[in-house]
């Protein structure tokens, strides 16, 4: 059995390796990934440039592919351009820093490159790792997380998908780790309503131009049952079944039409 494994955070992360790390005893490893932090780029897809791939040897020997472009261009390169077919599971992750909330969906890099992989029809997992500090969520390189508990709770989940595949209707899992778990289970969750609350920084250049930083405070009204309470109220590992079929009720928008 193959997978394929991608990520935001590039190559080079820690949170990839320990990633393949996780899953090398179940199947074959594929590591396609940007070569650069690529997080908040979303399921972007690189169409006005010309794009390159590297082979990069990982922290622990292996093989890798960095990618000058995005987590959706890594991973189309990955499905046509290196493997010869299509593999058995994808795994976007682990990413550094929470995925959580409907706003934030369609923004995250890990879950764009989860996306395009499901698109296909692959069985997909979506993972992110809880941290503490702010000040490494996008770092290029190695990073000082303990991944062991993600790892754990990855290689369980990824033994379920290679065995069953994904249930009628679930295109991917929305898998978000705690930094300090309770227990060892999965807690199955809907989204929230966000992540993070906007915050727009102005500041002047040496001209006296305005320029911008958006940044932004957690969000913390989560309701219960949702990602962002089981992973940040009840410290349990959240799973969020999630489809890639966005279409609304067309019953509902032909009563409000009147056709």
């Amino acid at each position: 059995m193959k997978a394929l494994i991608s990520n935001d955070d590039g190559i080079t992360a820690s949170g990839i390796l320990a990633c393949k790390n996780a899953i090398e005893d179940l199947c074959d490893t594929y590591v396609v990934a940007p070569e650069t932090q690529q997080s908040g780029i979303g399921h972007a897809l690189t169409l006005f440039e010309s794009l390159r791939m590297n082979e990069y040897t990982l922290r622990d020997g292996s093989k890798g592919y960095g990618v000058s472009g995005t987590p959706t261009d890594a991973v189309t390169l990955a499905l046509f351009e290196i493997m010869d077919e299509k593999p058995d599971i994808m795994i976007s992750g682990i990413n550094t820093g929470f995925n959580i909330g409907k706003a934030e969906l369609t923004t995250s890099g890990t879950l764009g490159a989860a996306i395009e992989a499901a698109s296909f029809g692959i069985p997909t997992i979506a993972i992110s790792q809880e941290v503490t500090r702010d000040d490494i969520k996008f770092e290029n390189g190695e990073i000082q997380v303990d991944f062991e508990f993600a790892k754990k709770m990855l290689n369980k989940l990824t033994k379920i998908v290679l065995k069953k595949g994904l249930p009628e209707g679930i295109d991917l899992l929305n898998v978000n780790i705690p930094a300090n778990p309770s227990d060892e289970e999965f807690e199955i969750s809907h989204l929230s309503d966000r992540m993070y609350l906007p915050i727009i920084e102005k500041r002047l250049d040496p001209r006296g131009k305005p320029y911008y930083w958006i940044d932004g405070e957690p969000y913390d009204s989560h309701a219960p049952g949702s990602d962002g309470y089981v992973l940040r109220e009840s410290h349990k590992t959240s799973i969020t079944p999630l489809k890639i079929d966005q279409t609304g009720s067309i019953k509902d928008l032909k009563d409000f039409l009147d056709i």
